[in-house]
């Protein structure tokens, strides 16, 4: 009985010991990801094959989900500096506000990238603050927008980025030209909403532009796919942080949509599911931001840093 009760204060000790290194690491990974990571602005630099052959490439910047809030001086100054990559387009997917006061901060942010060719979508949190959540909530499925969320000035937002020229694609379709290229356009408000009107601007690509791309928030698989059936050749999202907190060597947990979790971030190929006798739909080009910021209510990113993209569009193979 001696014995049982030394090897059950042993089995104890080991157990508190045990738990008390857990809640310590446990600590270290979220200052890590609360102190540093999300802080840890990176460029993120890819290459799509999707020019016609000949063509000189063609360099796009991707912006996403700033969640700006005042105040936030380091991410406003890093973004400022994107002007310095000089590409001749940028594409802004949404979720540049968390906060009343964020329109000036984020226009200020992003005027040197408002002088360039631009087009632009909004996402959810360009209409309704955040608001904090039990983010286990996010296994469960895609987050739901609240009704006592208070309503954020985003006709102040469009109306800074369409008097500097760019062009609002929220359920439009549209042309471009960029360096000497014509790009034809098409997107939708945000899926996240269900604001997407895709079907009332659903047609064929205009393959006697140079490229056609599309643009949305999140990337939910009725619009991929729907668009990418029309030929669409390049898409562009934003919304799903990346995972926010992903796991190394596996990645992103959640997408906060129905976007499979190994499409979280970065470029892939995005293929529509099959029509008729053929078991194998058209595909495209997808890339998907991991975008800058967070929830103010769940400021961490973990094994996923914030990024902007400059994304060098190339001729495909003849």
């Amino acid at each position: 009985m001696v014995a049982m009760r030394q090897v059950s204060r042993r089995t104890a000790r080991a157990l508190t010991r045990a738990a008390a290194g857990t809640a310590l690491v446990g600590a270290g990974c979220l200052a890590y990801a609360a102190g540093y990571e999300v802080r840890a602005y990176r460029l993120r630099r890819a290459e799509a094959p999707v020019l016609k052959p000949g063509q000189r490439p063609l360099r796009v910047l991707h912006v996403s989900d700033l969640h700006m809030v005042p105040g936030q001086r380091g991410k406003a100054e890093w973004v400022e500096g994107l002007a310095a990559l000089e590409p001749d387009l940028v594409v802004d997917t949404g979720d540049n506000l968390a906060h009343p006061g964020a329109v000036q901060p984020v226009l200020k942010a992003l005027e040197p990238l408002l002088r360039l060719p631009g087009v632009f979508v909004l996402g959810s949190n360009d209409y309704f603050g955040p608001m904090a959540k039990n983010p286990l909530g996010y296994f469960g499925g895609p987050s739901k927008i609240r009704t006592r969320a208070r309503h954020l000035p985003v006709q102040d937002l469009v109306r800074g980025f369409t008097d500097a020229g760019w062009l609002d694609l929220d359920n439009a379709r549209g042309k471009i030209d960029v360096d000497g290229r014509r790009l034809d356009l098409v997107s939708v408000d945000d899926p996240h909403l269900g604001r997407d009107r895709y079907l009332d601007l659903s047609a064929p690509a205009d393959f006697s532009a140079d490229l056609s791309i599309g643009v949305m928030h999140a990337p939910y698989r009725r619009v991929l796919d729907a668009m990418t059936l029309d030929g669409v050749q390049l898409l562009f999202a934003g919304h799903t942080h990346g995972g926010q907190v992903a796991l190394p060597g596996y990645g992103a947990l959640v997408t906060n949509c129905d976007l499979p979790n190994r499409y979280a971030k970065g470029l892939h190929r995005w293929q529509a599911p099959g029509r008729g006798a053929r078991p194998d739909g058209p595909k495209s080009w997808l890339h998907v931001s991991a975008g800058l910021g967070t929830s103010p209510f769940a400021p961490v990113r973990f094994a996923c840093p914030p990024e902007a993209t400059l994304l060098t569009l190339v001729a495909k193979d003849a």
